[in-house]
């Protein structure tokens, strides 16, 4: 069974397993520490972790930087995959994940200490389902926008 799977087909398979599914999602762009600490509290919550990984053309409607994503889609997807902790993953265009988890209807949903589960969009979403939501502790100073940050820095290509 491959661990990326589109929305519906990863529905069906979490719908025949047993036990708690968590879920997560965001850009994953410049894989670093902090996602990896993150997603490995997030995975210790239950059974199984799934990853909605951001598309390309949803990250541009972050407003992440223009040059963002710096990985394609399918590359951080691919990446995230790779991970022990991470058991499926997904790809997802909207620009909040209330769709996939209202598809996917994870027991638990995680998201990064720079949230509060008021101040998150899914949250009534999440509630309506009757899924939990868990705010994980926010690695200080491990970004990929403070990495890009320090490389940029650091290129002599780039001048302040």
């Amino acid at each position: 069974m491959s661990k990326l799977q589109g929305r519906e087909a990863l529905a069906a398979t979490l719908a025949a397993l047993p036990g708690t599914t968590v879920f997560t999602n965001g850009v994953f762009d410049l894989m670093h520490v902090g996602h990896l600490r993150y997603l490995q509290a997030a995975r210790a919550l239950g059974d199984r972790l799934v990853v909605g990984v951001n598309a390309d053309s949803s990250v541009k409607r972050l407003n992440k930087g223009p040059d963002r994503p710096i990985l394609p889609e399918a590359e951080r997807a691919e990446l995230l995959a790779g991970l022990a902790c991470v058991d499926f993953v997904t790809i997802f265009d909207e620009p909040t994940a209330d769709a996939v988890l209202a598809a996917l209807k994870p027991h638990v949903y995680c998201k990064g200490g720079d949230y509060t589960p008021d101040s998150l969009p899914e949250a009534p979403t999440v509630r309506a389902y009757g899924g939990r939501i868990e705010i994980l502790a926010f690695v200080p100073g491990r970004s990929t926008t403070s990495l890009i940050a320090r490389i940029l820095a650091t290129s002599p290509e780039r001048t302040p």
